[in-house]
C-alpha cells in the first residue's frame, strides 16, 4: 500500500522558517521526481516546488530562493526547507509522486 505523509506543518509569524518532510512508504522516491504543491483557502492547487529523479530543482516564481526541496533517500525522505515565509505562504502542503498524494500539511503564516 502506498502512503505519502508529510509532517512540519505549523504556524509562523512571516519572516519565520518551516521544514516540511515527506514519508514515503510503499513507494521508492530514489531515481523518482516527487513534487510539493500547496492550496490556498478559496484557490486552485500550484506547484510549488519539484524534484526529478536525476535531482533537477524546480521552484515556483512566488518561493525562488526562499524555498528548498531536498530528498534522503535513506530515509526514503523529501523535504521542503521554507525560509523567509510570507503570509502569501499560507495553505495546505501537499508532496505527489506519480499519481499519489499525500494528506497534506497546514501551514500558516501570520504577519
Amino acid at each position: 500500500q502506498v502512503q505519502l505523509v508529510e509532517s512540519g506543518g505549523g504556524s509562523v509569524q512571516a519572516g519565520g522558517s518551516l521544514r516540511l518532510s515527506c514519508a514515503g512508504s510503499g513507494i521508492i522516491f530514489n531515481g523518482n521526481g516527487v513534487g510539493w504543491w500547496r492550496q490556498a483557502p478559496g484557490k486552485s492547487r500550484e506547484s510549488v516546488a519539484s524534484i526529478s529523479g536525476d535531482e533537477r530543482t524546480n521552484y515556483a516564481d512566488s518561493v525562488k530562493g526562499r524555498f528548498t526541496i531536498s530528498r534522503d533517500n535513506a530515509e526514503n525522505t523529501v523535504y521542503l526547507q521554507m525560509n523567509s515565509l510570507k503570509p502569501e505562504d499560507t495553505g495546505v502542503y501537499y508532496c505527489t509522486m506519480w499519481s499519489f498524494w499525500g494528506r497534506g500539511t497546514q501551514v500558516t503564516v501570520s504577519s
